[in-house]
C-alpha cells in the first residue's frame, strides 16, 4: 500500500510538469514550484548550505546535479555531442549554449546597448565594457582585464613569448590580434577610413591618430617644455627633450 501511495504521489508531481501547476512556494523570495524536492534545493540559495562535496577538490555544492556535472571537468568526460559539427561538451548546458552558432538565433540582448548574443557567457563578458569591471589581474604588473582571455595574452608580454609567426616574413607576435594586423602590411589591406579626408589605414590606431590632424588635439606633452604632440613618435623624435634637460637647474649639493 506504502508503495502504491508513493508511485501515486510521484505521478501526481510529474503531472504538474504537464499542468503548469506550482503549489510549492518559497517564503523567502516567493518563487514556485511544482516539486517539493525542487523548492528544498532551491532554498539552499537562501541558506547557503552546500551538503554535496567533491572528494576530488574539496568543492562544495547545493544540489547533486550540479556536483555531477562538476565531476566531468576531474573525469574528462564530455557526454554531450552536437550532431552538427560533432564537438563534444561536459555540460548540457554547454551544448545548449553551442547550438545557438549553427542556427544564428542570438537570444541574449543587452539591455544596455541592444547588442544581442548567441551565448550568456559572452553577455555576460559584454556587460564589462558597459560597468568598467576587470575582474582579472595581472600579478606581474597589477594590470587589470575585463576577459580572462585577454589577461592571458597579456601576461606573454612578461615572459617574452612570441607564439604567433607571420607565415609571410616570419616575424613573431606574442598576440594573435597584433600577428592579423601586421598581415595588412602584405596583403595592403586598408579597412579604417577616415571619414573627413577618405585616407585609408591598416591599422585602427594609425587612424586614430590621424583623426587628430583634423581635430587640432594634441594629447602627448614633453613634461619639460609643455609643448604638445599630435603623435607619441612626434614626442619621442621631440629635439627639445636633450635641451629642455640641460637647461633644468642643477640642485645645490
Amino acid at each position: 500500500a506504502d508503495a502504491a501511495e508513493e508511485r501515486a504521489g510521484t505521478l501526481k508531481e510529474h503531472m504538474r510538469s504537464h499542468t503548469g501547476e506550482k503549489p510549492y512556494r518559497c517564503e523567502e523570495c516567493g518563487k514556485q514550484f511544482s516539486q517539493s524536492s525542487s523548492l528544498w534545493s532551491h532554498m539552499r540559495t537562501h541558506t547557503g548550505e552546500k551538503p554535496y562535496l567533491c572528494e576530488e577538490c574539496g568543492k562544495q555544492f547545493s544540489r547533486l546535479g550540479n556536483l555531477k556535472v562538476h565531476m566531468t571537468t576531474h573525469t574528462g568526460e564530455k557526454p554531450y555531442i552536437c550532431e552538427v559539427c560533432g564537438n563534444h561538451f561536459s555540460h548540457l548546458g554547454s551544448l545548449t549554449s553551442h547550438m545557438w552558432t549553427h542556427t544564428d538565433e542570438k537570444p541574449y540582448r543587452c539591455e544596455e546597448c541592444g547588442k544581442q548574443f548567441s551565448q550568456l557567457s559572452h553577455l555576460k563578458t559584454h556587460m564589462r565594457t558597459h560597468t568598467g569591471e576587470k575582474p582579472y589581474r595581472c600579478e606581474e604588473c597589477g594590470k587589470q582585464f575585463s576577459r580572462l582571455d585577454n589577461m592571458k595574452e597579456h601576461t606573454k608580454t612578461h615572459r617574452g613569448e612570441k607564439p604567433y609567426t607571420c607565415e609571410e616574413c616570419g616575424k613573431h607576435f606574442s598576440h594573435l590580434r597584433s600577428v592579423k594586423q601586421h598581415m595588412k602590411t602584405h596583403t595592403g589591406e586598408k579597412p579604417y577610413r577616415c571619414e573627413e579626408c577618405g585616407k585609408q589605414f591598416s591599422q585602427l590606431g594609425n587612424l586614430v591618430n590621424h583623426v587628430r590632424t583634423h581635430t587640432g588635439e594634441k594629447p602627448y606633452n614633453c613634461e619639460l617644455c609643455n609643448r604638445s604632440f599630435t603623435y607619441p613618435s612626434s614626442l619621442k623624435r621631440h629635439a627639445c627633450v636633450k635641451t629642455c634637460t640641460s637647461q633644468q637647474p642643477s640642485l645645490p649639493v
